[in-house]
């Protein structure tokens, strides 16, 4: 009978030292596609960065007026590229899209643009680039999603806790306030 009961608490030993095993590489697998999608978000992030100053010396002769706005736009970037740590940059990165949608805005006020062809070229590229960035950062939030959820439910939580896995924050895409445009229905 005692034999029993040492095969019984063995096998107990086995099925917690199995789940301890899958439980810790589950979120360490885990914290590795956070990791992962960030990277996948800074190569978009970076090639933005890239296309930025080109835009801004191919429309700059157009948009004497304009300066402010350039210049916003030129200084988000430089915020964005002197970020440190991934929070400070999904801040920056948020304004700078901010500022690159009122670029735009502008730019559909100048039709001697549209119809320059390496500005267009500049800017279908560049709205190409903020396609994959929101895909990217869709992907991203997903798997903090999934990565945070796990550092929640028990008991996948004893396992976070004992080795200090820390929650991710999402990349909320940027909040833009923009006025109720008004309908009047006067004739």
């Amino acid at each position: 009978m005692g034999w029993i009961v040492g095969i019984a608490i063995g096998v107990l030993a086995l099925i917690f030292v199995i789940w301890f095993i899958v439980a810790y590489n589950t979120l360490a697998t885990l914290k590795k596609r956070v990791q992962n999608a960030w990277a996948q978000i800074d190569v978009q992030l970076n090639r933005r960065h890239d296309l930025i100053p080109n835009l801004v010396s191919s429309v700059k002769g157009y948009m004497k007026y304009e300066q402010e706005t350039l210049q916003k736009v030129i200084d988000a970037r430089t915020k964005a590229l002197s970020s440190e740590n991934v929070k400070d940059k999904m801040k920056a990165e948020n304004q700078l899209s901010g500022e690159l949608g009122r670029l735009i805005a502008v730019f559909e006020r100048y039709p001697q643009l549209k119809a320059d062809q390496n500005v267009s070229n500049l800017m279908q590229q560049l709205n190409d680039t903020e396609d994959k960035i929101a895909y990217a950062r869709q992907f991203y939030n997903d798997i903090v999603t999934r990565y945070n959820t796990k550092l929640m439910v028990f008991p996948s939580n004893l396992i976070a806790n004992a080795f200090h896995f820390k929650e991710e924050g999402l990349f909320e895409a940027p909040t833009e306030t923009k006025e109720t445009p008004k309908v009047d229905l006067n004739f």
